[in-house]
């Protein structure tokens, strides 16, 4: 995929947003000498994954210039680390990781972090080097998934669809795992023991029949959910791409204003344009 470079744009005089919690750059003494309010110019630090996270970041950095807000962005090919440095205070605010995820990791770690908003969906995808559909599986096929829980009911709920497994009555998609299969009539075999950004690197080696690939890491390496995978996830889905904080955080402006802008139509429009539907907006 071809890389944007966007160019930050020079941040205006006067009274400006102030992010206590984050960044936050001025000077009480320039105030005194120049007689006036000194611009503070706000900023924050914020983790992201390279696509798309931090490419949409990157796509807002100039219109929040003209609030006075500057992000610092730091880049993660990773799932834990950037809620580790969330939560030792590194950064502000991350931008990586799906709601079920989220909510899974803090009850797990004990994090006091909320959700301060979903901002797009990355319908995950299952690959095959082997096959065009899902109606072509064969009987046994293997079917690699990465080590992130959080995502296996998101796979059952698209071979459930397909009619290659049924999960058993009662059972949360959003918290199901492999064991609650119920009926699987072409014996696949679900393989989950490796880390989500090495599933590009087994599709590409043709390490098994079926690979279940998250779109984000897919169009790092230029691989399309839309025109390369087999099966593709609903748009329907409940796994939104969400900005975290701090609790202390919840309810700065700047933090706010973040969200407002990454929520707004010109950023949607982006989204939808850059990514042919590969990433959705969330737009309720």
């Amino acid at each position: 995929m071809k890389k944007k470079t966007i160019l930050s744009a020079l941040v205006t005089t006067g009274v400006l947003l102030t992010l206590t919690a984050c960044g936050s750059e001025g000077s009480d003494e320039a105030s005194s000498e120049t007689g006036g309010s000194a611009a503070e110019e706000t900023t924050i630090k914020i983790g992201a994954s390279n696509v798309p996270h931090a490419e949409i970041l990157e796509f807002v950095e100039p219109i929040l210039e003209e609030e006075g807000i500057t992000l610092d962005i730091t880049t993660y090919n990773d799932y834990v680390i950037p809620n580790v440095a969330l939560d030792e205070g590194e950064i502000d605010a991350n931008y990586f990781q799906h709601v079920p995820f989220f909510e899974a990791a803090v009850k797990e770690n004990g994090y006091d972090f909320v959700n301060a908003g979903s901002i797009h969906i990355e319908p995950i995808a299952i690959f095959s080097q082997r096959y065009k559909s899902l109606d072509e599986v064969k009987d046994g096929a293997t079917v690699l998934v990465s080590n992130n829980q959080s995502d296996w009911g998101r796979i059952l709920a698209i071979f459930q669809e397909a009619g290659l497994v049924t999960v058993k009555d009662g059972v949360d998609l959003t918290t199901a795992t492999f064991d609650d299969i119920d009926e699987n009539p072409k014996n696949l075999v679900f393989e989950y023991d490796n880390d989500p950004a090495l599933m590009t690197t087994l599709y590409q080696q043709d390490e098994a029949e079926l690979i279940a690939i998250n779109s984000n890491f897919a169009v790092d390496q230029d691989i399309s959910p839309i025109d390369d995978s087999v099966a593709l996830e609903s748009s329907s889905s409940p796994y939104g791409n969400i900005i975290a904080v701090r609790s202390e955080d919840a309810e700065d402006p700047a933090i706010l204003k973040l969200v407002e802008t990454l929520k707004s139509k010109e950023v949607q429009e982006f989204i939808l344009e850059e990514w042919d539907g590969a990433v959705v907006p969330v737009t309720e």
